[in-house]
Order: C-alpha cells, then structure tokens, then sequence
C-alpha cells in the first residue's frame, strides 16, 4: 500500500486570534485563576486535569525519544561526525550551566533575599523535605548506575528518559554498523516518528483545558496569597533568569544572527504549556519537530534535545545556587569565597545527577546542601512555599535553553539551514495562530541537510 506524500499543503487564509492555542492557553490560565479565587474547593478538584494532560504527553514520550535519537544518529552516517556532535553539545552544556549557577549565585548574594529572616533550625520540619525527596538516588554512583536498565522493555513501561536515551544511543550505532541493511528499518522508524507527531497534535489541543485546571488548583488549595508569598526571594530568583537570559540571547544573537524575541516567539505556546503544567517533557514532541522545521539538521536535534533535557537544565542551575544561598541568609549562616565555590562545584554535579527524577530540582537542592556543609537538610522546606511559583521560571528556561542550544550546536557543526530558519521565524510572525500546524512543507530530508 503506497504511504500518504508527506508534502503539506499551506493554510493562507488566516484564522481569528481566539483559535490561536496561544491566547486558549492564556485564557485557560486567567479562567482557572477565577475559578480557583472565587470557588476553592472546585478549583482544588480540577487538578486532575492538568495531571491528565501529562500523562498523555509522558505516554509517548519513551517511543518518541527512540525514534528522534535513533533517526538523529543514524542519520550522521558515521561515528566521527556523531563524537564531534555529541563533544561540542556536553562542552556548551557545561560552560552554559556554570554560567548558569554563578549568575543565581551573585544575584542573590547581591540582593540578600533571606537577610534578616532569623530562621531557628530546629523549627524546622525535616519530613517535608523528605517526602519531596523519597526515591531519588542517594549517591552519584547509585545515578550512573540507574541509567543502565534491566529491561530494555523495563525502560520503556516506566518512562526513564535515561534508560530509553542510553538504549536509543546504542541502537542508533547499532544501525551505523548495519549499513544498507537497517534502510528499511530507518524508513519504518521515520514513519512511525510521524505516527506519534500526529498523536501529539491531537493531544495539544487539550493544552488550553489543562493549563485552566493547574491554575485553578494552584489558587483554590494554596490561594491568591500563594502567587505573591516570599515576594522577596522569587523576585531575586526571576532576577537572575532574566540576567542569565540576557546573556544567552547575546550569544544567541552573536552565533547564530537570531533574535531572542523572535525566537520566543516562535516556541511560545510550548513556554507557556511547559511552565504551567511543571514539565518540559510535556512540549518535547513539539519542541523537536519546530526544530527540525526551523532548519537544524536531524543529527543535532536527535542528539542535542534529548540530552539537554538531562544534562542542560539553566532554569535550574540558578534555582539552585539561588536557593542555597538564600537559605544560608535565611539561617544566618556566613558564605565566604570558597563556601560559594564549593556550591558552584556542587551544583555543578548535582544538577546533572538527578536528572530524570521526578522533583529533580528539589532533589537537586537537598543534595547540594548536604555536600556543601554548614545548612541542615530540614532547611530545604524553606523552599516548598516559593517553589510553586519558581518552578514556572525555572521550566520554561529550561527549555529555551536547550532551544538556544540546539540552534548553536547546529551553527557550529555546519547543519543550521539560515534560509530555513528565517522562513520559519517568518512566518511564524505572521501566522500567530500555529494550533500545531505544520509550519513548513515537510519532506524526509527536513532538517537533514
């Protein structure tokens, strides 16, 4: 049976701004923030929703990864050109996420959120920031080792992006090796790639309804007051997103020729989607099929955005650094130079080994402190209140960071199609209503130059 042409017609009449998912998704959140306000017990009970809308998306998250890393391996058709990707991705992910940790660092030793908060340690309750805690690997060698699955089917049925990454990266050699006779397989693997795409467009669709039920959660358990408590510290953290943002749409521009704004723009609907539900994985299928379109050869985004996920997360390396310092102000404990460079080195491991782990930043943090020395773990529950409204911040940079990254390492290796891209910023900025339309014509070498 001859498969479908994979060639898209152009939709030029332009669709009313409220079929836009972008302004649903806006209108979803104000919605829930009323709901939440005015009826609590029924914006508590909307939090299913959002849940929902997750585990639809984590559903086809394992296969997903498989198909993007497998395709982006094979597809670099030698193992010279796969090393020179993959070293040139981990040397950018390290110096960005330093830079990362520094800029939250200095921020908020700058601002001193925590000055004069007099927090006694033994007020405190360590079983909250236990219970955030439970499962996570107790040792970097407990991580490293996690990442080996059992069960290659084990990997799959429980979602470890690790497991499935390290899988996909062995199977993607493995077809190198074959040569001409893993074709067909390759030709089989692409299609069933645009099988679960077609899934993940219906699946967004349901973006708007789940961001109304987080939001309406958010503010019916927690309140309005929760939006604006430790006003002081979430200020100095979002501070030193827009530092650490700042920093990276220079390089973003210097690189590659690309606007911030523009780029942003381009992604926005899964910013706001991400930041909202809490996950990043929640916008990975889109993510990786803008990219593609945007003119990143598949190799690099293969190879670059699943990595990321694990390895490059800027949102919360200042979260963390942030965070400690601020509990440190909080608890009247002096940092001096080489305390605040012990955190850099810290985190800078910490960051990279929870990675996967649900909660991994908070994980991440209760770490941190206890190689660091000199804060109790039981101070992490400081946190909890202000990591609700953090976690947002946090998410979304996340994720622009391993766009921006994506868009480099493709500069650098020579396989960012600038024709491509700027047709794909354009357009976008004139058809602001994407609804998880394709933005270009797709064709089997998109991206793949």
């Amino acid at each position: 049976m001859p498969w479908p042409s994979k060639r898209k017609v152009q939709r030029t009449a332009k669709r009313p701004f409220y079929r836009s998912l972008f302004f649903q998704i806006a209108a979803g959140l104000v919605l829930g923030a009323i709901v939440g306000a005015v009826w609590p017990e029924f914006g508590s009970a909307l939090k299913p929703l959002g849940d929902a809308f997750v585990k639809l998306v984590k559903m086809i998250i394992a296969p997903l990864v498989f198909c993007v890393v497998v395709i982006g391996i094979a597809g670099a058709g030698d193992l010279a050109t796969l090393r020179r990707i993959g070293l040139k991705a981990l040397i950018y992910f390290e110096i960005v996420s330093t830079v990362a940790l520094v800029v939250g660092l200095v921020v908020t030793e700058i601002i001193a959120p925590g000055r004069g908060l007099n927090v006694d340690p033994a007020t405190l309750d360590p079983g909250a920031a236990q219970e955030k805690t439970d499962g996570a690997p107790a040792s970097t060698s407990e991580f490293l080792l996690d990442i080996i699955p059992e069960s290659v089917i084990g990997a799959f049925a429980e979602n470890s992006l690790l497991q499935v990454l390290l899988f996909s990266v062995l199977f993607g050699i493995a077809m190198i090796h074959a040569g001409e006779r893993a074709r067909p397989l390759m030709s089989l693997i692409e299609r069933l790639q645009d099988i679960i795409f077609t899934i993940v467009g219906w699946v967004m669709k349901l973006a708007p309804i789940a961001t109304f039920g987080v939001m309406a959660y958010t503010v019916g358990e927690y309140g309005l007051e929760s939006l604006t408590s430790f006003g002081k510290m979430i200020g100095a953290f979002y501070l030193a997103l827009v530092v650490f943002l700042v920093l990276l749409a220079v390089l973003l521009r210097v690189t590659t020729g690309v606007g911030f704004f523009r780029l942003v723009n381009y992604v926005r609907e899964e910013l706001v989607t991400a930041a909202f539900t809490g996950s990043s994985e929640a916008v990975l299928p889109q993510i990786t099929k803008k990219l593609e379109e945007a003119g990143c050869s598949r190799t690099v985004v293969g190879l670059v955005v699943p990595t990321g996920y694990s390895f490059n997360l800027d949102g919360a390396s200042i979260y963390l650094s942030a965070s400690v310092v601020f509990l440190a102000q909080a608890l009247g404990t002096d940092l001096g130079f080489s305390e605040l460079l012990t955190i850099i080195l810290v985190a800078v491991l910490t960051s990279k080994g929870m990675a996967g782990v649900a909660g991994s930043a908070f994980v991440a943090l209760t770490a941190t402190i206890g190689a660091v020395g000199g804060i109790p773990a039981a101070a992490a529950v400081l946190i909890l209140g202000p990591d609700r409204i953090m976690a947002k911040g946090r998410t979304a940079t996340n994720l622009i960071g391993n766009v921006i990254a994506t868009l480099i390492v493709a500069r650098w290796e020579g396989q960012l199609d600038r024709r491509q891209l700027d047709r794909a910023l354009r357009r976008r900025a004139s058809k602001p209503d994407s609804q998880g339309e394709d933005i270009s014509e797709t064709s089997p070498s998109a991206g793949g130059q």
